[in-house]
């Protein structure tokens, strides 16, 4: 413990000394899943999500930013609108867990320490690697163990800086992903059973809230 202790001192001590802001905080909201069973809308939460971001804002227009986000997806052909989803009736769920690292971008400066109540609007993208049940038949029942993918996120999202150690975002993102069994519609094996369009990969989306506070020395943009 008193290692510890010492090693977190020296941590903070650190990035107290750079010239630099940083971010830390939650998210929370929905998710949904765009796949070959269930629903095709987009924006479609009926499932939580909620996750920890850390952001290194390394100047005025862009930073630096990672999530671990949590949440299980759900797709029934009860709730699409095409009547063949319908009367085929499947279902699923599906537990994953995302970590993504990437580059925020805002639309104008965001600068919290040169104008009261900052906002601005933002696109964010990286790489994302996720863990998920591995489905092995298009029943949603059956799973054998954890398989893990990547995703391209694509999120778009709007913050406002409440004072000068506290943010408050609102966004939507999508993520597109390198898989097309996150439904189990696309399972592996010779005698598996396939459905849908398999020439399109899942996507899932997450639409929700984020909380951050600011910590180390007011940033210094000048040197990026």
């Amino acid at each position: 413990m008193k290692y510890l202790t010492i090693l977190l001192i020296a941590i903070f001590w650190n990035i107290e000394t750079q010239a630099q802001t940083y971010e830390i905080g939650g998210f929370i909201g929905g998710s949904n899943v765009v796949s070959d069973i269930g629903s095709t809308s987009y924006f479609s939460p009926n499932k939580p999500v909620f996750g920890a971001i850390l952001k290194w804002n390394r100047s005025a227009r862009h930073s630096f930013r990672f999530t671990a986000l949590f949440t299980e997806l759900e797709g029934n052909d009860e709730d699409s609108h095409e009547a063949r989803r319908q009367s085929r009736g499947l279902s699923f769920t599906n537990n994953l867990q995302e970590i993504s690292l990437g580059l925020e971008y805002t639309f104008w400066e965001f600068d919290m320490f040169k104008d009261r109540n900052a906002n601005a609007p933002y696109l964010y993208t990286g790489l994302t690697a996720f863990s998920h049940e591995n489905i092995s038949n298009i029943d949603g029942v059956t799973a054998s163990g954890n398989a893990f993918d990547v995703a391209i996120p694509i999120v778009l999202g709007y913050k406002v800086a409440v004072n000068s150690t506290m943010v408050i975002a609102l966004e939507g993102g999508a993520r597109y992903t390198f898989t097309d069994n996150i439904d189990g519609s696309d399972p592996a094996g010779e005698d598996a059973l396939s459905i849908g369009n398999k020439n399109n990969n899942d996507w899932y989306v997450f639409t929700g809230l984020t909380v951050s506070f600011t910590f180390g020395r007011r940033p210094c943009y000048c040197g990026f």
